[in-house]
């Protein structure tokens, strides 16, 4: 039985290095495989859990595998179980198109920070959004962390790497008064007109108003029940999904307003029979609307005002929900209230959605504090 060098007998399978500390063998399938840590409970620990995953079909040997095949384990063992069905389609989109192409077939015990550090930069220089590199970066350092965890590399290449610098936040689109009305007269004959409406009236995300069902409109409770998001991704179709946050899923009060605009959805588009788990907003084919129909809906209305109206400008269907809550600011509602209607995850993000507040509100906000000012 080998000992440690202070004479300590170690336990079977454990032996102490020159260098202090220990290795761990285990044999599985007539192969030997070491383990190493500062303590022996370390070390004991490690090949217990390496014996599991010999068994389980779980291990990899780390001087072979690519990234490749340790992001498909990655996602597979430690994602899909923690994160919604739409983040790991992302995830793995994210990473065919961006990520490897790069890096994939290298070595994961080979990629060093300079690495990645080139993949980021090459991003950049293609032209790709700052803040998508860093959802990329983000989706990376899991993937690397993990392997870290594991034992396959000596440090996370992530770690040592510098992201491209944010550029100047893009102002957010809202829909002035006139432009709002505007838009809604082109829409009137659009048959998405009642889908725009809903989400000015509401400040619902596009996924949340094209995944709103019959079953969803609670008329005892006079409430809209926001409960899921429906989202499309090549090759994966249509599927539901959980909302953004755990705050997204929520009651939004119906006014007179949102029931006679659900009310004409019903009018124009069903029978007198209903199904309430239908799609409330569909195409006029039947079918489930995808965020590109959507916008492609949106352009078509939009170059139509441009030609009575050049200097209207182009605008996403998250214009609609930036309108809501610039329409509720400029009306009173507390930012409590519009953090519940808005479904967001914190106070401070509501309260950012003040500082992007029209400058007509902006004046009229400054002119009720002037008289404090009187004096001076």
């Amino acid at each position: 039985m080998a000992k440690d060098q202070k004479g300590k007998e170690l336990p079977p399978g454990i032996r102490q290095r020159k260098n202090g500390r220990y290795e761990g063998r285990v044999k599985y399938d007539y192969e030997s495989y070491s383990v190493y840590g500062d303590t022996v409970t370390e070390v004991k620990k490690k090949m217990t859990e390496l014996r599991y995953k010999l068994e389980h079909g779980q291990f990899v040997d780390k001087t072979i595998i690519t990234l490749n095949e340790w992001f498909q384990t990655w996602i597979s063992v430690y994602k899909e179980k923690s994160v919604k069905k739409g983040t790991i389609i992302a995830y793995k989109n994210s990473f065919r198109y961006y990520i490897e192409p790069a890096l994939g077939d290298k070595k994961l015990s080979k990629i060093r920070g300079e690495h990645v550090q080139q993949l980021f930069n090459d991003l950049e220089e293609r032209g790709i959004a700052v803040a998508y590199i860093k959802v990329l970066a983000a989706i990376l350092n899991g993937c690397f962390k993990q392997a870290f965890k594991n034992g396959l590399i000596e440090s996370n290449p992530v770690a040592k790497t510098t992201l491209p610098k944010q550029g100047e936040k893009r102002q957010r689109r809202v829909l002035t008064p006139e432009e709002q009305e505007i838009f809604f007269k082109y829409a009137k004959e659009s048959y998405l007109y009642n889908l725009f409406a809903l989400m000015l009236m509401t400040g619902m995300r596009t996924g949340e108003a094209r995944g709103l069902k019959y079953c969803d409109i609670d008329r005892k409770s006079n409430v809209l029940h926001i409960k899921r998001t429906l989202k499309y991704e090549a090759g994966w179709g249509f599927f539901e999904d959980t909302p953004k946050t755990s705050t997204s899923k929520r009651d939004i009060p119906m006014t007179e307003e949102i029931k006679a605009v659900l009310q004409n959805q019903k009018d124009r588009f069903e029978t007198n029979i209903i199904d309430l788990n239908a799609y409330i907003f569909r195409t006029p084919e039947g079918g489930p609307i995808s965020r590109e129909r959507v916008q492609a809906e949106l352009d078509r209305i939009i170059k139509a005002i441009q030609k009575e109206n050049p200097d209207f400008k182009r605008f996403t269907s998250h214009c609609f929900r930036h309108t809501f809550a610039t329409r509720a600011i400029e009306n009173g509602m507390k930012p409590q209230t519009l953090k519940t209607i808005l479904g967001h995850s914190s106070l401070a993000m509501t309260m950012d959605l003040y500082s992007h507040v029209l400058p007509s509100t902006k004046a009229d906000e400054m002119e009720k504090i002037s008289s404090a000012f009187k004096a001076i």
